[in-house]
């Protein structure tokens, strides 16, 4: 398509959206941005309210730099983009994207469509997670974040991914007491890990420093555990665990944040008509699309909401998504030496982020060995041992996921299967002695996420 006024829509305004935007506009584009936070900067980079007193040094460490890069770069947009901040995007159905603001749905039409939607906390649940006073990692960073305040007034931070160690570290500099770091990958993977790690010098020894500066503060750190339940009546007093070759161990706390690994925001992409397949590597479905974003006519893929690979790789693959969408909109071939210079960063920060999942691996065997009455999907409070009646059912052949949630009701509640859906894949599969990539994945439907009924009747 010529470039006469196209309408292009950038679904998301963190680093990834931030750099698509720019790059748009530095080829004459005015994009139409859209995002669900009252401001830009996205979960890495988020921005706290007006008064916050933390410094951005504060807030976001070693990558206060970056952050307000980010911010500033976001910022000099506003008066040449549409940007329709506090605004959700919900479905996408014949190139007509819906978004809701203020219960007010307004279509929007489009000739190219760029998701950048980001990610959230994987989640595997365990006995006791549901408690209040039990958090993901990414919801005690919001709060620390956005609100200023603990999650708890003495904290566990358990599960396998790098957030734990910058999250509990965040906390302990905040001045919060952090009872201990558990992590369920054993250091022997980290070890394993290292030439992977090395090819990001500086975010390989940004690591090594939070884990140091842990142990310089007395938080105690131990590998290899498997938690066994959060303990207490009515909220959190306490977590047993296993430790590596050992026997149970209790520590008091009232709070306890737990993650193991991102998953990518990848409902849009679905209804988008994208492709998706499982990775061996990442252990989860993802989204498909070429290197430069490409992911189907007219639609682009970038960031963690495509593959997980971390703030820069945002910022990368969001500029080198933008440029693919300029050449297919008939812009001309485009920056391609700068393309090829992206793609080629790209590429080093990916092997890096194959690395972190070698040496954070996701515990699947704490999923399989889940006892019967744990609760998997929490918005319908259905149990380990519903998912496997329901795979169990005469079907002639193996159970599908998506059979399995219509005999049990998971990820039919308002979460739709974010924070159940792998966890209950790993039981069914088990259930039935499948490989996991055999059981599907749940599929996405509009909305993707939460609004009022009489606002999608009024539209």
């Amino acid at each position: 398509m010529a470039m006469d006024d196209p309408r292009v829509v950038v679904v998301g305004a963190g680093p990834a959206g931030v750099r698509a935007a720019e790059a748009l506009v530095k080829h004459g584009l005015r994009p139409l941005v859209i995002d669900e936070a009252p401001l830009s900067g996205g979960q890495i980079y988020r921005r706290p309210p007006p008064g916050f007193r933390r410094t951005t040094k504060e807030l976001y460490g070693f990558e206060a730099a970056k952050a307000e890069a980010i911010h500033r770069t976001f910022d000099g947009l506003t008066d040449v983009i549409d940007y329709r901040p506090r605004t959700l995007a919900w479905n996408v159905q014949d190139r007509v994207l819906y978004t809701a603001c203020d219960d007010v749905v307004t279509p929007v039409s489009f000739d190219a469509l760029l998701l950048a939607t980001g990610a959230t906390d994987r989640v595997l649940p365990f006995p006791g997670w549901t408690l209040p006073g039990v958090y993901t990692l990414g919801g005690s960073q919001v709060a620390l974040k956005h609100q200023g305040c603990a999650v708890g007034r003495r904290m566990v931070f358990l599960g396998s991914t790098p957030l734990l160690y910058l999250v509990a570290y965040q906390y302990a500099r905040a001045g919060a007491e952090v009872a201990a770091v558990l992590d369920t990958a054993p250091f022997s993977a980290k070890v394993r890990a290292v030439p992977k790690l090395l090819s990001n010098t500086s975010m390989f020894v940004k690591g090594l420093y939070t884990m140091a500066a842990l142990h310089r503060l007395g938080v105690a750190i131990e590998h290899g555990v498997r938690p066994v339940a959060v303990e207490g009546d009515d909220a959190v007093a306490g977590l047993r665990y296993r430790r590596r070759g050992e026997g149970e161990v209790r520590i008091d706390c009232d709070a306890v944040a737990f993650g193991f690994g991102l998953r990518p925001e990848s409902q849009l992409a679905d209804l988008a008509d994208c492709d998706f397949r499982f990775d061996p590597v990442f252990h989860q479905w993802l989204p498909q699309c070429a290197d430069d974003g490409r992911a189907g006519e007219g639609i682009y893929l970038a960031g963690d909401g495509a593959r997980i690979g971390g703030a820069d790789a945002a910022e990368v693959s969001g500029e080198l998504a933008a440029l693919s969408l300029i050449e297919d909109l008939g812009g001309g071939p485009g920056d391609k030496a700068r393309s090829v210079e992206l793609s080629r960063r790209l590429s080093s920060l990916v092997r890096f982020q194959a690395g972190l999942a070698g040496a954070f691996p996701w515990p699947a065997d704490m999923a399989r060995s889940l006892p019967d009455n744990a609760i998997v999907c929490r918005c319908e409070r259905v149990t380990a041992g519903e998912v496997r009646q329901a795979v169990q059912r005469p079907l002639g052949g193996g159970c599908e996921i998506n059979r399995a949630k219509a005999f049990s009701r998971i990820g039919m509640g308002r979460c739709q299967g974010r924070f159940c859906g792998l966890s209950s894949a790993e039981i069914s599969a088990a259930a039935q002695d499948r490989d996991i990539s055999s059981v599907g994945r749940l599929r996405g439907a509009g909305p993707v996420k939460p609004i009022k009924l009489a606002t999608v009747l009024d539209e």
